[in-house]
């Protein structure tokens, strides 16, 4: 089946996945980004985003909760602002179609604002931008993470998605760094995966029942009990994310998501905001070497590890050594 002690290849990960997903229902077109984007995470140890997440693909299309053959539509509303109605259809191939548009606004204006509705995002961000920060741009992008699991400090519900965001900047003379996080404590992700893993979470990470601290991530979940980073702060930035990738989108907030919410699927139909900028617009084409500057500051000051890092150094060994099969790899060939 293409494993070879206990590894497989990028390429091959990728077509299982995608065979994978047509089978659900997904168009071939559809299923190869989708298949790139979990294949990727995995190879770059993001296994919550990864294999772990292709079930859930597959339930959202068997069920029909989302349509994995829709055909974005794109509608240029200024020199460097294009809206795009995914139909109904995940984020990632609206966002590929996109492509020359964006290309277009960058090369003409230097300037690129993306605004995605009526879609589903089911994985990282870093993947949607990374491409950008290695062509020079520097890149943000958001997206309302619905539905709401996440519980503030004095809230009586949960009112939040995870609502993650991430950010790219190139770096003379090195990989970009990008940054990927949810504003929640911990990725919904990675909630379930200590939870099947039967392993603790710190005390800060969420609330359960009665609304009292607890390390159980199994409580955490079935309570929606999971706490913002840092405090309001955390808070602060998931209701900033909510207003930018849900209410300037025209995509659902997460409470709008929530109350449409069924048992056909994990997937939100919400929105996405992806900001695109030519940095060296104005002169300024040293702006690669100042970030690499900054960058060479923190690791002499004893800064460890970057944004990124990880990825990098795990997407190096799987050029080497291939991707490890997980049980969550195994069962796809089945």
């Amino acid at each position: 089946m293409g494993v070879l002690d206990s590894h497989v290849s990028f390429d091959e990960l990728r077509e299982l996945i995608s065979t994978t997903l047509q089978q659900a229902g997904a168009a071939r077109w559809v299923a190869d980004i989708l298949a790139a984007n979990c294949a990727g995470c995995e190879r770059d140890g993001a296994l919550s985003h990864g294999v772990f997440r292709v079930a859930g693909y597959v339930k959202s299309l068997e069920s029909g909760q989302t349509d994995g053959a829709a055909v974005p539509v794109l509608t240029n509303v200024g020199p460097s602002f294009l809206r795009v109605d995914a139909a109904n259809g995940f984020a990632q191939p609206a966002l590929v179609l996109a492509a020359d548009t964006v290309d277009t606004m960058l090369d003409e204006t230097g300037l690129a604002v993306v605004a995605v509705r009526d879609s589903h995002h089911f994985s990282a961000l870093w993947p949607d931008i990374e491409r950008f920060a290695e062509r020079g741009f520097v890149a943000l992008t958001m997206v309302v993470g619905g539905t709401r699991v996440v519980r503030p400090r004095g809230a009586v519900e949960p009112v939040f998605g995870t609502n993650p965001l991430a950010f790219a900047t190139p770096v003379e003379g090195a990989p970009p760094i990008v940054m990927d996080f949810a504003t929640s404590a911990m990725s919904h992700g990675d909630l379930q995966l200590a939870r099947n893993a039967g392993r603790q979470v710190s005390l800060e990470v969420g609330t359960g029942v009665g609304g009292r601290d607890t390390t159980d991530p199994g409580e955490i979940l079935a309570e929606r009990g999971l706490l913002p980073f840092g405090g309001h702060k955390g808070s602060a930035l998931s209701l900033m994310v909510e207003v930018l990738a849900g209410a300037l989108t025209g995509g659902a907030f997460s409470f709008e998501a929530d109350a449409s919410a069924s048992s056909a699927g994990p997937s939100p139909r919400t929105g996405q905001l992806v900001i695109v900028i030519d940095p060296r617009r104005g002169a300024n084409e040293v702006f690669a070497s100042r970030v690499a500057a900054l960058a060479n500051m923190l690791r002499g000051a004893g800064v460890s590890r970057l944004p990124a890092d990880q990825r990098y150094q795990a997407r190096a060994r799987v050029l080497q050594d291939g991707i490890p099969v997980t049980p969550a790899i195994s069962a796809l060939f089945v």
